[in-house]
């Protein structure tokens, strides 16, 4: 059953895909709201998967590779439908929805086993992970967002132009859908820190460990804060600020590269 639900996940997120290059090409409505349509299909088809992928081993989808990699392609693709619905703007899904089928696939690819019950567990901590990889998701796609405004204004100001070009999205509609992304990973990541600190309160009867990971939040949250201050001013509103946005995940995936290597390392010696 599993099998069949990844199945028609691929398949429902390819032909959305389809749906929003037809779309781009040909700029009938018909096509964008098939591309929205199969998106929805496939961000259900994925649902029930995750759903029963977690029966199947008894544990909640992120705890393990596998399942993290597949709940961010999900919380990916239904950020970016929030986002479509609620800036009406559908020429975008063409470059978002190849990321999402790269991570579900990579997903696939990862070993799937019946891990042992996990000895932190509780609804604060699942509530503080889920949003985390929400905060995450969502900072991965204003990095597309923004990257695909960089690309667009060098190519607006270099004057080499094609006719498809003339279908992208706008550099402002870019730069909104980008700045809400950003809002919705801060909300997510500020709320998850919450559940998070007063589940660690709950089990070592304090709020802070000064653990590297929590120092890199706190830092994540402070880089992304300035992104949103810095963009409403008029020296790095645009392409600036993009290029801001595009450094900052960069920033976070370096981090917790070195926090990752650091840690195990540390566990390998200690």
């Amino acid at each position: 059953m599993r099998n069949h639900l990844v199945l028609l996940t691929i398949i429902s997120y390819a032909a959305s895909l389809g749906g929003y290059v037809a779309f781009l090409a040909t700029a009938r409505r018909l096509f964008g709201r098939l591309g929205t349509l199969l998106l929805i299909s496939g961000l259900v088809c994925h649902y029930l998967a995750l759903l029963e992928r977690s029966r199947w081993a008894h544990t909640v989808p992120y705890d393990d590779l596998y399942g993290s990699l597949s709940l961010f392609a999900w919380l990916l693709a239904a950020t970016y439908l929030g986002l479509e619905l609620f800036h009406r703007d559908r020429s975008v899904g063409v470059f978002i929805l190849p990321f999402v089928l790269a991570v579900f696939c990579l997903a696939q690819g990862t070993q799937v086993a019946v891990p042992a019950p996990p000895p932190a567990q509780g609804p604060l901590l699942a509530l503080h992970i889920t949003l985390n990889v929400l905060g995450y998701a969502a900072f991965a796609l204003s990095f597309v967002l923004s990257a695909i405004y960089l690309v667009q204004n060098s190519l607006l100001r270099s004057r080499h132009l094609g006719s498809i070009v003339w279908r992208f999205p706008a550099l402002e509609s870019l730069e909104r859908m980008s700045r809400s992304s950003v809002i919705v990973g801060l909300v997510s990541l500020l709320v998850g820190i919450s559940f998070g600190v007063l589940w660690v309160n709950r089990i070592w009867g304090r709020y802070w460990n000064g653990d590297p990971k929590e120092i890199i939040t706190i830092m994540i949250l402070a880089v992304y804060a300035g992104y949103l201050w810095l963009g409403r001013t008029g020296s790095w509103r645009g392409a600036r600020a993009s290029a801001l946005c595009v450094f900052n995940f960069v920033l976070v995936l370096f981090s917790y590269s070195v926090v990752n290597l650091y840690l195990s390392n540390f566990h390998r010696f200690f």
